[in-house]
């Protein structure tokens, strides 16, 4: 039994909408699991949070792994674990589709599937878990290639790069991965890649995809006036930090009025042209939280439990039982605000002190957030 315990934390973020700011003094983990709050058990490993605030790891449900810790895109190493530095525990790919040589035929779209899958269940790149194994929805593929995809533990597939017509012509393939238990997600609004085509509204309603990805745009955003048509489709509502901000700020507006927050998911979509974006996550918190008007515990929200639900994970929640996926956040040194919520609400990138995946420590002060006010110590 291994076990972890987080002293003087000044306040436990859940990760669930709607809920306070819980007034917590200590987390135990034992296990990889949040054992007890407030219990001064002895444990192997003590962590003084120096006044931190405690928030669930960060769930990026948009990211474009190829193998290990290394993307061709922008010529990369090491850009999952800096990742890490920026508050992810968790990634999930949208589809290998930037690995050389990307075989398009059936046998070959299966194949980099389950070998993506297999070998993401053996790396974890700084600690971060990586969802990884997204087959790419094609004409090619049948029914029975779902049902046998599925049986190999591939459980992830994304719509938007295939040679169909139109997009939407792939609605049939949708049902039969979701009939095997896959989370489908499909591309939004202009063509971004080679290779990949325009998704248009009709397309999004026809495809009825679990997540609309980039529904910002990745990076071309619909027209204005087919935004609020998406709330009509019944898939959660992801935006990105490599989308159109304004697209994001409106279907945030209209979420609210609609009382839909539970529906949106902040992600990345990186590694892209765009960049690597190390601190992506906690950015688009910040910009949603400070230009949006939604509360810095709220808006965190969006990126742990929300997309934690969608992928049927346990991850995203700070709760008893719950995995100990854990970032210690404070203050900006030099900044304004006091607290490192304030500091989000204001627009400022709060400062990282501590990483826990599993129960682990993997990193203390952050290489990529501003220096936190405070630096937490291990014991």
């Amino acid at each position: 039994m291994k076990s972890l315990r987080i002293d003087n934390v000044s306040g436990v973020v859940t990760g669930r909408l709607g809920e306070p700011v819980l007034t917590v003094g200590s987390v135990r983990c034992v296990d990889g699991k949040i054992a007890a709050f407030d219990d001064d058990t002895d444990a192997d490993v003590i962590v003084d949070a120096n006044g931190a605030t405690l928030c669930p790891g960060l769930i990026d449900s948009h990211v474009h792994v190829t193998f290990g810790d290394w993307t061709p895109r922008q010529q990369t190493v090491g850009w999952i674990e800096s990742y890490m530095h920026g508050g992810t525990t968790l990634m999930m790919s949208a589809s290998e589709i930037h690995v050389p040589g990307r075989p398009t035929d059936r046998a070959g779209l299966k194949g980099l599937a389950i070998a993506a899958q297999r070998s993401w269940e053996n790396v974890r790149p700084g600690g971060v878990k990586v969802l990884g194994g997204s087959v790419i929805i094609s004409p090619s593929l049948t029914e029975e290639d779902f049902a046998e995809l599925g049986a190999e533990n591939v459980r992830l597939a994304k719509v938007g790069f295939g040679a169909f017509e139109s997009q939407s012509e792939a609605a049939p393939l949708v049902r039969a991965a979701q009939k095997a238990g896959f989370v489908v997600m499909n591309h939004t609004g202009g063509a971004s890649v080679p290779g990949s085509a325009a998704v248009s509204i009709d397309d999004v309603l026809a495809l009825e995809c679990d997540i609309i990805g980039h529904a910002n745009g990745g990076t071309t955003s619909l027209p204005d006036e087919d935004l609020e048509r998406m709330f009509d489709a019944p898939g959660a509502l992801q935006l990105v930090q490599a989308g159109n901000l304004r697209s994001s700020l409106r279907v945030i507006d209209l979420a609210k009025d609609r009382d839909d927050l539970d529906r949106i998911l902040i992600a990345t979509d990186t590694p892209t042209g765009t960049g690597v974006m190390p601190l992506g996550m906690i950015k688009t918190i910040v910009e949603f939280s400070s230009l949006a008007d939604l509360s810095a515990a709220d808006t965190i929200a969006l990126a742990t439990s929300n997309p934690g639900r969608v992928l049927h994970r346990e991850e995203g929640v700070i709760d008893l039982g719950r995995p100990a996926d854990m970032v210690l956040l404070q203050p900006p040194a030099g900044g304004v605000a006091t607290d490192p919520l304030s500091a989000i609400e204001r627009g400022d990138v709060p400062g990282i002190c501590g990483v826990i995946i599993d129960g682990q420590v993997q990193g203390l002060r952050s290489r990529n957030t501003p220096a936190p006010a405070r630096l937490a110590t291990v014991h």
